[in-house]
């Protein structure tokens, strides 16, 4: 069982809030400046946001002709984007339109989601027994010893809602496990699953973790009742069975407040894409103009015959050498993210603190990465895997469960490799023209 540390325990190893939102706006900070030229022209769900607000979802005049990802339909163009994406670009919107912005500030959102996730990543790591320095160096490795860091920096639409796939999947995994609270962590989760579809699939293990009597507090469970009349052996058994009924009516609402936001998106998304292409369930990537001749989709948009080819694309493909400096440049469109994050293979250390959060997290990550592997596309101009990044809040949980308490000395190395190799990511996809060569 994971240990949730008292108030004694914890003012020991976990930051004040002052220190976690000073960590939070320093990788803001880096985010912010680690890509001089954002893709904000990527912008999809900003402008169908911006659309929104004038009543609207879908255009009439055709949009730029780099925006290949807007489909005609019956006199409309329609981005195939899901709702939440868009949702999630309306506050941004809103500026627009009392003229704080004039157009998405792709670098800055993506620096903002950033620091959310560095806040919950640093929120979660504080409930185990692990010295502040360790908590400190697996959060921080998740967003700079990753492919996270590259591309979500890219900041086009396509990876800031990936981004916000990560904020809410670490929001969920945390209201969930380690600080119960229902309603908000299946606000997160709607958040997770409406910028990624696929994340709705991994709704049983949060539910699974939810109701799971491990994860409650001690405050949280029915009291006992006292019975003084009545014969000791039926007074027990009457403790036992209203004490078991309090507690299944207890997880009935939990799992009720768990999904009332993920129900009002899910039916608001399917009524979202009957509007736009009179199916419920068609949101319009095969729509696409020439996506079906791809030759990467020869199999259709999703075939299990991609499973071996995308399965070497994220865990074995290696970079391409040159004869000139840098000499070593990763492959633009996919690459090994075991190669650049070593430190990811600690995710099969032993022993876990928790033997069933850890089988949930095992759970998710098979089940995203079953979707990922089954897709097959791996996700266009990237460094590493993109896709992958709504695999890593599971991942990190893993490292978590299996961590030893300090920082070892193979530690040190493998985690200072994957930083570096990520920052040198980060220079050559957007301070240099190696890439384009």
């Amino acid at each position: 069982m994971t240990k949730i540390k008292s108030q004694e325990d914890a003012s020991t190893t976990v930051f004040p809030n002052s220190v976690l939102f000073a960590i939070s706006a320093l990788v803001s900070f880096i985010y912010y400046f680690s890509n001089s030229k954002p893709q904000n022209h990527y912008d999809y769900t900003f402008r169908v946001a911006g659309n929104m607000l004038g009543g609207a979802i879908g255009f009439v005049e055709k949009p730029p002709s780099w925006l290949n990802e807007f489909v005609p339909f019956e006199g409309y163009w329609y981005s195939v984007f899901p709702l939440g994406a868009v949702l999630s670009m309306l506050p941004v919107s809103v500026l627009k339109a009392v003229g704080v912005v004039n157009a998405m500030p792709g670098g800055l959102i993506a620096a903002l989601l950033a620091g959310g996730c560095m806040f919950f990543l640093l929120k979660i790591a504080a409930r185990y027994d692990l010295s502040r320095e360790k908590q400190i160096l697996l959060s921080a490795a998740i967003l700079f010893g990753t492919f996270a860091w590259a591309n979500l920096t890219f900041a086009g639409a396509w990876q800031i809602a990936l981004g916000f796939a990560m904020l809410g999947e670490l929001g969920a995994i945390y209201f969930t496990v380690f600080d119960r609270r229902p309603l908000l962590a299946g606000f997160f989760f709607a958040l997770a699953f409406g910028n990624r579809t696929e994340n709705l699939l991994t709704a049983p293990v949060f539910l699974f973790l939810l109701i799971s009597r491990k994860y409650k507090s001690a405050d949280n469970d029915p009291p006992q009742i006292e019975a003084k009349t009545k014969p000791k052996k039926e007074a027990k058994k009457t403790v036992f069975d209203e004490t078991l009924m309090s507690r299944i009516r207890s997880e009935w609402k939990a799992m009720a407040l768990f999904c009332v936001v993920p129900f009002l998106l899910g039916l608001a998304t399917l009524s979202y894409n009957y509007i736009r292409f009179h199916s419920f369930t068609d949101f319009g990537y095969a729509r696409i103009p020439g996506v079906l001749q791809e030759p990467w989709y020869d199999h259709g948009i999703f075939s299990t015959a991609y499973i071996p080819r995308q399965a070497w694309e994220m865990l074995f493909k290696l970079w391409n050498s040159k004869p000139f400096f840098p000499y070593l440049i990763p492959d633009g469109f996919s690459s090994s993210i075991l190669l650049s994050s070593p430190f990811l293979l600690f995710v099969f250390r032993l022993n876990p603190r928790d033997k069933v959060l850890k089988f949930a997290a095992w759970t998710a990550i098979a089940i995203l990465t079953f979707l990922l592997w089954i897709h097959g596309n791996s996700g266009g101009w990237q460094f590493g895997y993109r896709y992958a990044m709504i695999l890593l809040p599971w991942i990190f949980v893993i490292l978590l469960e299996t961590s030893p308490k300090k920082i070892t000395p193979v530690e040190w190395a493998i985690y200072g490799f994957s930083f570096l190799a990520n920052l040198y990511s980060v220079w050559i996809f957007h301070w240099t023209e190696y890439m384009r060569m």
